[in-house]
């Protein structure tokens, strides 16, 4: 039988997948090739795992950070016009914008800058007023971290402090602790500070650094008081029902509020950490989709050499009738099972690693003796992974089509070998 007598067979029949299964299967003297399709799939493997890995983390802390900021801050700020003075009818501004389209609440507080004092240290913090019935609604505060209660914190006359503040303070529940304002009363001197112990009520912990450390809440009525407020409020925190059309609500908000506000969403004042991530994001993923390149090219150098040593055998399966079609389907099996075991396993590996991340942040930090995820540094007190479905398949294809697309060339290559010269010299 001649190389022209072609035997038509199925395609990718049993025949194929065998052959192609046996050159996986490299002998002793075809070694080298073994170890070159080995680092393929290692290559592939952790390739992909990263990409999901890190791409969850990115995701995962771009979601925390903005439950954090946006728990904290809600998803729009209504302030005066007129900086330094409160808001004077703030009770009927609230009950207008409560009857707008897309807003589940209104919050009125007061806030200003203080300095705590305490027997250990003098820190800096920010005062927040809240009723009692606004800062029960707050999710970050009433959590199962909090110690204390806001049971009857309108009365108290108390205030409450994350847990970081009380750890440079050296204080806990009842202790007392100084606020100290600049703005204090007129005299013929000038303005005197406002001096003036609080008992702590609640110790709450959020989960951000800034907010547990720099943040003290304290009653409304309070807090009008110390800060002189009178009846007035220094904002007004929105949260909406969906926060990505915040832009397109205020336009209305602010047309129905009227005159002497001023609308600030959480797109524009937390912007620089929002384009921040976004550029991580996306410069990360670049980055590591080299390696799953690298790992596809390493697919191909593989395969050449393996068809280059296989010359003699492709020749034989020529002549005893393989279409050319047959030998390029074998060679693309023997890459296609490389990239897909490979896609496979990374994408196991990266579920693994995602849904124990916080786990092998603690162990490795313990393995270092170092902390690889500070606090102070990343707001966060915890590393977060969030994995999107779409994402993740997104992860996988791309990895797919280029392990795919890198055996186009050797198996063309292979197909394309005349039976009668690779033979000639054996």
């Amino acid at each position: 039988m001649t190389a022209n007598n072609e035997t038509s067979t199925r395609a990718f029949s049993a025949f194929e997948w065998t052959v192609a299964g046996r050159y996986l299967r490299a002998r002793r003297k075809e070694g080298f090739i073994s170890v070159i399709a080995g680092f393929s799939f290692l290559g592939i493997m952790l390739g992909v795992a990263t990409l999901i890995i890190v791409m969850a983390v990115m995701n995962g802390f771009r979601a925390e950070l903005l439950d954090k900021v946006l728990g904290f801050n809600g998803h729009a700020m209504v302030l005066p016009v007129a900086s330094g003075y409160p808001i004077a009818d703030y009770k009927e501004r609230i009950a207008i914008l409560k009857k707008q389209k897309g807003v589940i609440s209104a919050i009125p507080f007061v806030e200003g800058q203080v300095m705590v004092s305490s027997r250990r240290a003098n820190t800096g913090a920010m005062v927040r007023g809240l009723t009692e019935a606004d800062i029960k609604t707050l999710k970050s505060l009433n959590n199962d971290k909090l110690q204390g209660s806001f049971d009857g914190f309108d009365k108290s006359q108390g205030v409450a402090i994350g847990y970081k503040m009380a750890w440079q303070h050296g204080v806990t529940l009842g202790d007392n602790i100084t606020l100290i304002s600049p703005e204090g009363p007129a005299t013929i001197f000038g303005s005197a500070p406002r001096i003036r112990p609080y008992p702590v009520v609640a110790i709450f912990e959020i989960g951000m650094s800034e907010y547990d450390k720099g943040v003290v809440y304290m009653s409304f009525a309070e807090a009008q008081e110390y800060f002189a407020q009178e009846d007035g409020a220094s904002a007004i925190e929105l949260k909406v029902d969906k926060p990505d059309k915040i832009d397109t609500y205020l336009k209305q908000y602010a047309s129905a509020a009227g005159p002497g506000l001023r609308f600030v969403s959480w797109k524009r004042s937390n912007a620089s950490i929002v384009n921040a991530l976004g550029v991580e994001r996306n410069v990360m993923f670049l980055i590591l989709t080299l390696i799953i390149l690298v790992a596809a090219l390493n697919i191909i150098s593989g395969l050449i050499m393996l068809v280059k040593d296989k010359g003699a055998d492709i020749a034989i399966l020529r002549t005893m009738g393989a279409s050319k079609g047959s030998i390029q389907r074998i060679f693309f099996l023997t890459g296609a099972a490389i990239g897909v075991s490979g896609t496979i396993a990374g994408v196991v590996l990266g579920i693994i690693v995602c849904l124990n991340i916080e786990s092998i942040r603690q162990f490795m930090s313990w393995l270092s003796g170092q902390n690889l995820f500070p606090s102070e540094v990343y707001y966060l007190s915890q590393l977060p992974a969030d994995m999107d479905v779409g994402e993740t398949t997104m992860i996988a294809l791309m990895a797919l089509l280029l392990s795919l697309l890198a055996t186009l060339y050797p198996s063309w290559k292979a197909a394309k070998l005349d039976p009668i010269e690779a033979l000639r010299y054996e």
